[in-house]
């Protein structure tokens, strides 16, 4: 390998098991970079990520005495977490580390360019090379945390992580918008697939909630602002009685359950606003208070058709799958065969998702006499009323040839799903970004299901997307598991890349306090003058400050003005002919 003798760096490219190697000629860049300054190591491996990978590179580390570390494979939100801990394992330092993105920056977008995407793997990995060669070992930043939490939302999760947060030993505030506890599941009767009671199930939990000391709830209030830093945060709660309070109360961590709504048709969408075609919560509530048989209006119901993914999956709507709505709709179905009397249903769907045990209750709505009919994607049903002003709903059904077919219908049921709750000034005051779908985003589904890019602001439930009760529970009680870990310690750490201002260039023209998002940098006085300083606990190192600086005068840690122009240098190098 060639190289100087300042930096001994070790480079592994990902075949990523043909998610990159499909596109990119791993061998030939391996060979491009091999040569590069500073490279001592150079190889190829089909899963970076894997232990046997992992277990590689720290032997590579300790036998060739490497000081530096790059990974060209995924993007960096999945693994970086895992090369730090390779680098610190190894005996290194973990900022040290380079991820180079050629996967979803490279292979992915260039699927129909192999020899250009095996170009741009060789430019980025160089990149790579050059800041890593520039890089300084750098230690977390450690902070006291107060041991306390805050759950914004009383529904079913909401619920379970105040429990489960008092539980481990730590003092909680509970703030719901509304006057009552309990969210959507408090307004249910019998739920699936448990065929519990959800008003009583929200009762149980509740008196749970009012049985311990330390958990404190606040009802008809709403969280107005936030200040403080990771671990230390102060809230504060206007209660919305007759004569409005403010209450600050000092957190730790902040777990969001705002929950959903429910989609509410337009005006004349699938006949809705018409009497006789409801919602599938307004539905829902008329099963559940029903103990004879079925009615509406005091008219007895015969024959019901269900219209699925009404507001879901429907282009230049919301596009993605709410996903409870075909197993709730089939339960209420089977909730409605139960009562007395014979009610003819007719499910009119584009596809039914009662995925994993809930295939069970699919299986036995049919058994109990429902039809389900399955209409093309471009022929959505249709609703109108006939002559003597009966529901009328026409629809093709391709399980039997495609023919039309037109029902007679006493009630149609609007099959909506859930859709993110209007949380602009929340969205604001948290700074939480939120996907396509609108909902709250975490920072990865699978490896950190409930964090945000908010150090200390967690989300549970189906406020980061649609989920039924149990599945909200489960990210309840994963919000408390990322949460004990953190406050029970009483410390926490921090990444260390945030920015730095040096006193003696800064002329403090405010333009960086304007162009931080998170409040973290203030006016101070060092030597007599009035200079920027930054918070380390409150910088996210998103680098908004550096270039708005007139002086040069701001850095940012791993990211350094030096380091930056070393990539582009790397990147726009080339060959001498």
């Amino acid at each position: 390998m060639g190289g100087t003798t300042e930096r001994r760096v070790g480079v592994y490219v990902c075949h990523c098991g043909g998610n990159i190697s499909d596109y990119v000629d791993v061998e030939r860049v391996v060979a491009a970079i091999r040569d590069e300054p500073g490279v001592v190591v150079a190889k190829n491996t089909i899963f970076a990520c894997a232990d046997a990978s992992q277990s590689e590179m720290i032997e590579d580390i300790q036998r060739h005495k490497l000081d530096g570390l790059v990974v060209a494979s995924c993007s960096p939100k999945l693994h970086t977490t895992t090369f730090r801990g390779v680098a610190a394992r190894a005996g290194i330092n973990p900022y040290t580390y380079t991820q180079v993105n050629i996967r979803e920056q490279d292979s992915w977008a260039h699927t129909d360019d192999p020899a250009g995407a095996t170009h741009k793997a060789i430019s980025l990995i160089k990149g790579g090379i050059a800041r890593t060669r520039l890089t300084e070992p750098l230690e977390p930043l450690v902070v006291e945390t107060t041991r306390k939490a805050l759950v914004v939302g009383g529904g079913i999760a909401g619920l379970r992580a105040a429990i489960g947060l008092a539980d481990v030993g730590l003092d909680v505030f509970l703030v719901e918008k509304e006057r009552e506890l309990g969210g959507w599941v408090g307004r249910f009767g019998t739920m699936y697939p448990h065929e519990r009671d959800g008003r009583e199930l929200i009762d149980g939990l509740v008196a749970e909630v009012r049985g311990r000391d330390s958990i404190t709830v606040f009802t008809n209030a709403e969280l107005m602002a936030r200040s403080g830093s990771f671990g230390n945060y102060v809230a504060a709660i206007r209660i919305n009685n007759d004569l409005p309070e403010l209450v600050h109360v000092e957190v730790g961590q902040i777990v969001l359950a705002t929950g959903f709504d429910t989609y509410q048709p337009e005006s004349g969408e699938f006949g809705y606003g018409i009497d006789g075609v409801v919602t599938l919560p307004e539905f829902k509530a008329m099963v559940d208070a029903s103990s004879g048989p079925l009615t509406y209006h005091g008219r007895p119901v015969r024959t019901i058709a269900y219209i699925y993914c009404v507001g879901n999956r429907q282009p230049g709507g919301n596009e993605y799958c709410s996903k409870y709505c075909c197993a709730a709709t089939v339960h209420a179905s089977i909730e409605v065969a139960k009562l007395p009397g014979s009610v003819h249903q007719y499910h009119l769907y584009r596809d039914i998702r009662t995925y994993g045990k809930y295939e069970l209750m699919y299986t036995e709505s049919r058994k109990r006499g429902s039809v389900y009919m399955k209409f093309p994607e471009d022929m959505p049903p249709a609703v109108a009323l006939d002559a003597s002003g009966r529901l009328m709903v026409t629809t093709h059904d391709t399980l039997t040839g495609g023919e039309e077919v037109t029902i007679p219908a006493d009630l149609v049921v609007l099959v909506t799903g859930m859709v993110p709750r209007r949380n602009e000034e929340l969205m604001g005051l948290l700074k939480l970004p939120v996907g396509t779908d609108g909902f709250f985003n975490e920072i990865h589904p699978k490896l950190r299901p409930v964090e945000t890019v908010v150090d200390g602001v967690l989300i549970a439930g189906a406020c980061q997307g649609p989920k039924n009760s149990a599945e909200s529970v489960a990210s309840g009680l994963a919000a408390v598991t990322q949460s004990a870990a953190i406050l029970k310690k009483g410390t926490a750490e921090l990444d260390p890349l945030v920015a730095t201002v040096r006193a003696v260039a800064c002329s403090m023209c405010g333009d960086c306090l304007t162009a931080c998002p998170y409040s973290a940098i203030e006016k101070a006085e060092v030597a007599g003058r009035e200079v920027a300083a930054i918070s380390p606990s409150t910088c996210k190192g998103c680098g908004g400050c550096v270039p708005v600086c007139p002086e040069d005068a701001i850095d940012l840690r791993g990211y350094t003005d030096a380091q930056i122009r070393a990539v582009i240098d790397s990147m726009l190098e080339e060959p001498v002919a």
